[in-house]
């Protein structure tokens, strides 16, 4: 009796739960084998930490990509622009799954003090002598990316379908996604039916994942103005029309946008990042040049500000008397980043993944950033995916405990101090990807 009712109980679990039990063993055999795979992927690691290069110029870098996915059994294809690669393996019939990295690195001189810190001097499109720096966790990503693929390898005879895998360039530019789409990416590989990717997270502690279902990242424009004017003697201002005093009030003018005209409820940024113009103390200049980025999560709102930024333009231009030809000249920077949204449906299926893969607690739901991540634009295409970016913690927990409670403050992405803890970021982004990837193929 006490078997037939033990019988029951497993049989109705099986039927009221049947993910959970079906994926149950596969996660087992995925810690086991990262386990395995593990010292390979940090000597990886390092040698991408080693080694950054900059947009547009990681030809070592797609290399190296390329090399690893083709001893896996990978079909490689290139001619996506810049050092794009696409990579296809087919498993029969089923999905098709996109994962997706970014590959370039950042102008900045690593101040970390690692052992394998970056030494790596480049040239930047300037033409400038620059530090290389993967200061946005590329690296952690492209390690990550590597070993989700030698997993679902290690583990294809439990999933079915066609698996791309999408090594990006110029990420860090918004370019290396348009690129691919400008050179078909979607009809020269089999089109996805979800596509996925993580991105380091520098406030969230090692082993854990975050997610935000909806708008995670804001869309990105670069802006620049050229102010004109008509210089002159700095000691007889009253015979020019001064660039440098209409820069200064449309800087002003500038940030009463977010604050007086969009609506409190709708996040958004417009920042001046750069005022370059004159070269001497009593010169009036004839023009100076404004940088601006500005940041968004809808359409509508962007659309405003550029707008907003468009009218302050013209009528501080008029009213500093300046003809129609002298009005400051506005260039936003194309392509622009599209916010990225991710889908409802796949972004909570992936949520439990990882709740059984890592534990409920190893899971944290993530606040909106203004960061910008073209990996919007695998979804946006005329072939609609659903896309989802997840976080990947990256930060030892002790740092982040004593960061809170009032200790040294976290590097952010960017910074020449950000430095990932290797090991329990990539064995959490291996774990959690392969996971991933093997509930979509289920």
């Amino acid at each position: 009796m006490k078997y037939t009712f033990l019988f029951c109980l497993i049989f109705i679990s099986l039927i009221i739960f049947p993910d959970q039990q079906a994926y149950a063993q596969p996660s087992e055999q995925i810690r086991d084998d990262v386990d395995e795979i593990y010292p390979g992927l940090e000597e990886l690691y390092l040698d991408l930490h080693r080694s950054p290069e900059l947009s547009l110029q990681e030809e070592n870098t797609a290399r190296k990509m390329a090399e690893n996915l083709k001893e896996l059994g990978f079909e490689i294809q290139e001619g996506f622009g810049a050092y794009n690669l696409a990579a296809v393996y087919k498993n029969g019939p089923g999905p098709v799954v996109l994962i997706r990295t970014d590959t370039d690195a950042l102008p900045v001189t690593e101040k970390t003090g690692l052992e394998y810190a970056s030494t790596v001097q480049g040239v930047n499109a300037a033409g400038d002598q620059v530090g290389v720096m993967h200061a946005c966790g590329h690296d952690v990503h492209m390690t990550v990316f590597i070993g989700a693929a030698r997993m679902l390898m290690r583990l294809k005879n439990q999933w079915q379908g066609t698996l791309v895998m999408v090594a990006q360039s110029a990420e860090e530019m918004g370019l290396g996604a348009n690129l691919f789409f400008e050179n078909d990416l979607y009809n020269k590989v089999p089109k996805p039916d979800y596509a996925i990717a993580l991105h380091c997270n520098p406030y969230l502690e090692a082993g854990k994942v975050g997610y935000r279902i909806g708008p995670m990242l804001a869309s990105v424009d670069m802006i620049d103005i050229t102010v004109y004017g008509e210089g002159g003697h700095g000691a007889a201002p009253h015979t020019t029309k001064d660039p440098v005093v209409l820069s200064a009030q449309l800087i002003e003018s500038f940030q009463t946008i977010v604050s007086r005209e969009i609506n409190p409820q709708e996040p958004a940024v417009v920042t001046v990042g750069a005022v370059n113009g004159g070269t001497v103390h009593n010169v009036i200049p004839d023009r100076v040049h404004l940088q601006l980025t500005v940041r968004s999560y809808s359409n509508a709102v962007r659309d405003q500000i550029i707008e907003g930024i468009r009218r302050r333009c013209r009528n501080l231009g008029l009213a500093a008397g300046l003809s129609e030809e002298q009005l400051p000249e506005i260039r936003i920077r194309d392509p622009f980043t599209p916010t990225t949204v991710n889908n409802a449906e796949l972004t909570k299926a992936l949520v439990q993944v990882f709740e059984l893969e890592l534990g409920k607690d190893q899971v944290q739901e993530m606040p909106k950033y203004t960061f910008g991540e073209d990996f919007s634009r695998y979804g946006l295409q005329e072939h609609e995916v659903p896309i989802c970016m997840y976080w990947l913690g990256t930060v030892a927990p002790d740092k982040v405990e004593r960061a809170k409670n009032g200790g040294p403050a976290l590097p952010s992405l960017h910074s020449p101090f950000y430095a990932p803890l290797p090991e329990p970021s990539i064995r959490t982004g291996v774990r959690t990807m392969t996971a991933a990837a093997m509930k979509l193929f289920d």
